[in-house]
């Protein structure tokens, strides 16, 4: 990857380079077969897991890595690289994780945060609502309070590792509060194996076809009090708390695809040759490798710029959406210009460039759709929200 990553220790610059290692060696050469044939890398994640990289930004006294936020950012970057779907894969664990690690007890945290963070358990995200994407307020899973459990009925959507996960981190409305919305929402850590839970047959997607997303169906799952996470009516909470960090997460992984799809470009580029020499040196062609360069660097110096207010402990909401409307909207135009810089070879499926495009069209969609972003940002110009740190 370029010289221009920001690596502020010794030690990030040598955990880059482990990713960057493991990224060569164990993703690229699976990525391929895996996305063809629709094949859910479950062993990979495993091997992430124990290789410490999918706590890395949780708290070492958790079981985390203890690393800046930038840092895990960048590690999700490389291996977007190589594998989108393992790079949003590691992205929504670690948000899977996040209500435990951050409204969690004591007592939660230590009985079950290990295995979680260690990847020994794999986990789901289960917000979106068939009815309720992008207004999750408007969900209709129920969780009755039954004594000593809660008793789950509903479907949670477009699930990334449904079926497939350890544990499944679920919203589900415990009352009927009208007085805010999603006031009535609670949260709770529902493991895989509960009776009642299942997942209906993967969805028939474009692209990421090597992640396994599917409806998560509860009839009448019960789950004890003490997988609850905060008090009843945080649900909402801790989900929109979470979401900020999990935007920065796609940011990061598409920049690494869209990096990728450069990278590729590039040296189809230098390689190519018509009417003597190599299309790089055709001024046409090497001003859209320019601008693809231009956005790839755009792109990571602005979900940087979040992550070290995120780091420094400064609101970091506008910045998030910014960074993952910014990033997301160049990996479709660099991939899409990555194609039509290898012509005809860049529409076979010799080259991996038209999967790069495939994939990077719903990271315009998914941890809120790029036309919510721009309400988010909108909706904080408004309030004149942001000062000089952000600026």
């Amino acid at each position: 990857m370029p010289a221009s990553r920001t690596l502020p220790t010794d030690e990030a610059v040598e955990l880059i380079k482990l990713v960057r290692d493991i990224a060569a060696k164990e993703l690229a050469p699976r990525s391929a077969e895996a996305e063809a044939t629709e094949t859910f890398p479950r062993d990979v994640f495993r091997m992430l897991g124990r290789a410490g990289l999918l706590g890395l930004p949780y708290p070492e006294e958790l079981g985390g890595g203890g690393q800046p936020y930038e840092v895990y950012l960048q590690v999700l970057e490389e291996m977007g690289a190589v594998w989108s779907s393992v790079g949003v894969g590691t992205s929504v664990h670690a948000l899977s994780c996040f209500g435990l690690a951050t409204f969690g007890t004591e007592e939660q945290q230590q009985r079950w945060l290990p295995d979680m963070l260690g990847g020994e358990m794999l986990g789901a995200y289960c917000l979106s609502e068939a009815h309720a994407g992008s207004d999750p307020a408007a969900m209709r899973t129920t969780a009755r309070r039954d004594g000593d459990e809660y008793v789950l009925n509903g479907a949670k959507a477009w699930t990334t590792h449904g079926g497939h996960a350890d544990f499944y981190k679920v919203m589900a409305r415990t009352s009927d509060d009208t007085a805010s919305r999603g006031g009535g929402i609670s949260c709770f850590l529902v493991p895989a194996d509960a009776a009642g839970l299942s997942a209906d047959p993967p969805e028939r997607k474009m692209g990421l076809t090597g992640s396994a997303t599917a409806t998560m169906r509860f009839n009448d799952v019960r789950v004890p009090v003490e997988r609850r996470l905060g008090a009843e009516g945080e649900g909402l909470k801790i989900a929109l708390a979470g979401l900020d960090a999990g935007r920065l997460g796609i940011a990061a992984v598409a920049t690494g695809l869209a990096q990728g799809a450069l990278d590729q470009a590039v040296a189809y580029a230098r390689e190519r040759e018509t009417f003597g020499e190599a299309i790089i040196d055709h001024q046409g062609l090497a001003f859209v490798l320019a601008d693809m360069e231009a956005a790839v660097q755009s792109g990571r110096a602005t979900y940087l710029h979040a992550a070290r207010l995120k780091d420094a402990g400064h609101p970091f909401g506008k910045e998030a959406s910014i960074a993952k409307l910014v990033c997301t909207d160049n990996a479709m135009k660099v991939t899409t210009d990555a194609v039509q810089v290898l012509g005809g070879a860049g529409y076979t499926r010799d080259f991996p460039v038209e999967r790069y495009m495939r994939e990077a069209k719903v990271m315009q969609i998914f941890e809120g759709t790029n036309q919510i972003q721009r309400l988010v940002i909108s909706r904080h110009l408004k309030r004149g929200s942001g000062g000089t740190l952000s600026r």
